[in-house]
């Protein structure tokens, strides 16, 4: 029998006493004739048995491993035990006592049981997450179309509704790779909670996504678990609405509120939303209005807040008994086999408990949402360490450079100032050259010709949101008739979807999540309006996109493009905030690393994610073509320009992304310090536009001998073994980080601790940049002038650290 029948006898009359108070049953005992069981088996009540067995002897092995909650428990019932009389064992339970094992041994396995999954995530980088958050995915037979159908649980936090965009995103590529234009092989269902489908803003987003035309799913079911409470709020606080299901009505989605206790009016109600979706490709909601037994979790107690609701819940007949006294009474069915039923449905559900503790099922495809086939290797590592050069043959570039300053349709009227843009693009072509926008139509139109989709979505990106990138063109004459020429650089290239999205980042960004998680052979961007703007999406940042390998084993290799920089413009559009992403890394501070031959890619395998502020188009070039030629994948978050996009300097020659080339970490000084960095007094390093500043600056007073300035193009994970490397090469200089972002913003205090380890301590890196503040950014156009003069005469100070202490 179950060891958590022997639980009570252990612990005594108050733990049996507890235990029964939440219909765990303690011992068998004889079914009487005359109806069915009064006491519903705990697998159908809502509370596992082999759950508490294994919270008990996961408490006897290391109570701070288990819920406080199941931590008091236990102590109370412990310490009763020990007080109270010994209990002696009823007949019933002595006839089902397996054989003796040690308690130790016992607890040993159960534990072990209880933690293989965890232990399976931490074998592949992760730091595990409790089960019930994993994701899922499993094929299955059909019995009643006998097809195949795979079911796709998504990973999702406990941040309520977050999922909902990246299970949309996800049914969205997934129909994309199928063909399934009208969502007849791919279809989502979102399970919700009656106060998170009501509270959260993202179910709003969601639902205003679902006939959006690059953000339609076809339609989706909702199906709302109307518990009537919100863990202790009642819903008189919890919303101003009459029913939760009220979000749906703005886009006009019909609504079925059925008694959840008539199981046939639930199965009718669901064949109906099923019918609705499949003949409207609309989205549906199904209210199930029911009630919750027990408070939020097993332990919980919900008569501290709701007194007279849960005594009236007490008395309510559980749904199976109530159900099976129907069909019953009916002649449907006998007793017999009512009860040959629930053990049928008992042995299934032992079976496949038994099953799962089988560590040979524990593979890692079963707990991803999106296996990836042929990928990794069959142990779900990466199938090689190395990653190829990122650069292109010089007569590819030369074609999409002239593909993307033409229009491919003909008879097509487009603006005169686009024109000029347009004439502008050939003539850096003919000069080997690019801007920006140029360097991005150049890694994704050659990405286009290997095969691999890319999908570019965020407000305003088919223009640009600073009018640079120009992606569709519209007829100025015939209404919503437009050109991509991106879709037309090769006759077999991989399709180009670039798309404005509505004014939403939460919903869009996990919308773009999910899309990536579907294939890793695609190059998925979501671009923020301006960098600041991502912290509206922040959730999933932080739950997903941070953490999702480490607690889901969920690799995703979506791009992150943040417009960032200091120009005056105002506290709400200059940072993208580089400290907050820098602060999430994983990398060790203080670890100082083994330079082997493959430390590169490794140290990019073993973050959880990649931050780069490139200075350079041939960079931003180089890197969004090493996401996809690297062997696994990672998000990629990029701190992109504003006033680089047209500065002259900010330009880059073919001969830096031709065949051969790569991206570059860091770019070293390559001025006339580098060629004496014996006289050199100062070594900068800098990330991002600043670098311009400085240059000019270092001109203007003739210091292009004694100041040697080097960029960090990747910032996380740090590059080690290039900083040790320059730092080596001018022994003699003075280290500086020079940043444009306030002092307690940026990156110093991210890059600082690594120098220290790097250096072991024996050189100062000084700080020159802006003060502290808490805005990001001045709205003083003047202001932010003298800030900047103030610390471009710091950096050529080299006086300014004379006689100080680091």
């Amino acid at each position: 029998m179950s060891q958590l029948r022997l639980l009570p006898f252990r612990l005594g009359p108050q733990a049996m006493r507890l235990l029964a108070t939440r219909d765990i049953p303690m011992f068998s005992g004889h079914r009487m004739s005359s109806g069915p069981p009064t006491t519903v088996p705990s697998s159908r009540s809502g509370v596992s048995s082999s759950y508490v067995e294994e919270m008990y002897f996961a408490w006897l092995e290391n109570p701070q491993s288990v819920h406080k909650s199941w931590d008091s428990f236990f102590q109370k019932a412990s310490k009763e035990a020990s007080l109270g009389p010994a209990q002696p064992q009823p007949p019933a339970v002595i006839h089902e006592i397996r054989p003796s094992v040690s308690s130790c041994t016992k607890t040993s396995k159960l534990v072990e049981d209880h933690l293989a999954v965890q232990s399976l995530i931490r074998a592949y980088q992760g730091s595990g997450d409790v089960k019930y958050h994993l994701g899922m995915y499993h094929e299955r037979i059909n019995r009643v179309t006998n097809r195949n159908i795979t079911l796709s649980l998504v990973a999702n936090p406990s941040h309520l509704e977050a999922v909902d965009p990246v299970v949309q995103g996800k049914t969205k590529a997934e129909q994309f790779y199928r063909g399934d234009a009208q969502g007849r092989k791919v279809m989502s269902i979102l399970v919700h909670g009656d106060a998170a489908f009501a509270g959260q803003g993202v179910v709003y987003e969601t639902f205003h996504l679902s006939d959006l035309p690059s953000y339609t799913t076809n339609g989706t079911v909702h199906v709302v678990v109307n518990n009537q409470i919100g863990f202790t709020t009642d819903p008189r606080m919890a919303r101003s609405s009459p029913y939760p299901t009220d979000v749906a009505r703005v886009v006009n989605a019909p609504i079925f509120h059925v008694n959840a206790d008539e199981p046939e009016a639930v199965i009718y109600v669901c064949s109906v939303a099923a019918e609705w979706r499949n003949t409207f490709n609309k989205d549906v909601v199904v209210d199930l209005v029911c009630y919750r037994r027990r408070g939020h979790n097993e332990m919980d107690e919900p008569m501290f807040t709701q007194p007279l609701m849960y005594k009236q819940i007490h008395k309510q007949v559980p749904v199976l008994k109530k159900y099976a006294d129907k069909l019953i009474a009916e002649g449907t069915v006998t007793l017999q086999e009512f009860e040959e039923e629930i053990a049928k449905y008992d042995r299934i559900c032992e079976e496949a408990y038994g099953r799962s503790k089988d560590k040979k099922i524990l593979h890692i495809k079963h707990w991803l949402d999106s296996p990836w086939p042929g990928f990794f290797n069959v142990d779900g590592e990466p199938k090689s360490m190395t990653c190829p050069t990122t650069g292109i043959p010089e007569d590819m570039l030369t074609h999409i450079g002239n593909v993307a300053s033409s229009v491919p349709l003909e008879d097509f009227k487009i603006h005169t100032g686009l024109s000029r843009i347009l004439r502008g693009r050939a003539d850096m072509t003919k000069k080997r050259t690019v801007d920006w926008a140029l360097a991005e139509y150049m890694a994704f139109g050659s990405l286009l010709k290997e095969g691999i989709h890319v999908r570019l979505s965020g407000q305003d990106v088919e223009r640009g949101t600073f009018s640079h990138r120009h992606h569709v063109l519209h007829d100025q004459e015939v209404d919503r008739r437009t050109c991509v020429p991106m879709n037309h650089l090769w006759p077999d290239q991989a399709p180009y979807t670039v798309c404005n999205s509505s004014l939403s980042e939460y919903g869009v960004l996990g919308f773009e999540l999910g899309y990536a998680m579907a294939s890793p052979n695609a190059l998925v961007l979501w671009e923020a309006q301006f960098g600041d703007f991502h912290n509206t999406a922040q959730c999933v940042i932080d739950q997903f996109i941070s953490t999702g390998q480490a607690k889901w084993v969920r690799h995703n290799g979506i791009v992150l493009l943040l417009p960032h920089g200091m120009e005056g413009m105002g506290p709400e559009h200059s940072s993208a905030r580089p400290e907050r992403f820098l602060q999430m890394s994983n990398d060790d501070s203080d670890a100082y690393p083994v330079f082997t031959e493959d430390f590169e890619v490794s140290q990019l395998y073993d973050c959880n994610w990649i931050v780069v502020n490139c200075s350079t188009p041939a960079s931003y070039f180089h890197v969004l073509r090493r996401q996809i030629l690297l062997p696994f994948r990672k998000p990629l978050i990029v701190f992109t320009p504003k006033s680089l996009l047209r500065h002259p300097d900010a330009k880059s020659s073919f001969d830096q992304m031709v065949s051969g080339t790569s991206f570059q970490r860091m770019i070293p000084e390559d001025g006339p310090a580098a060629r004496s960095p014996g006289q050199v007094q100062r070594l900068i390093f800098c990330t991002g536009k600043v670098y311009y500043d400085l240059v000019k600056e270092r001109s203007s007073q003739g210091l292009e001998e004694q100041v040697a300035i080097t960029r960090l193009e990747q910032i996380s994970p740090f590059p080690f073994d290039l900083i040790m490397r320059e730092a080596e090469k001018y022994s003699g200089a003075e280290l500086v980080w020079c940043q444009e972002e306030h002092k307690n913003m940026g990156y110093y205090d991210y890059i600082s601790p690594r120098f220290m380890t790097l250096l072991g301590r024996s050189r100062p890196i000084w700080y020159v940049g802006r003060d502290p503040a808490a805005a990001p950014a001045t709205g003083n156009k003047n202001a932010h002038l003298v800030s900047l003069r103030k610390f471009l005469d710091t950096a050529f100070n080299l006086k300014a650290f004379e006689g100080k202490t680091f």
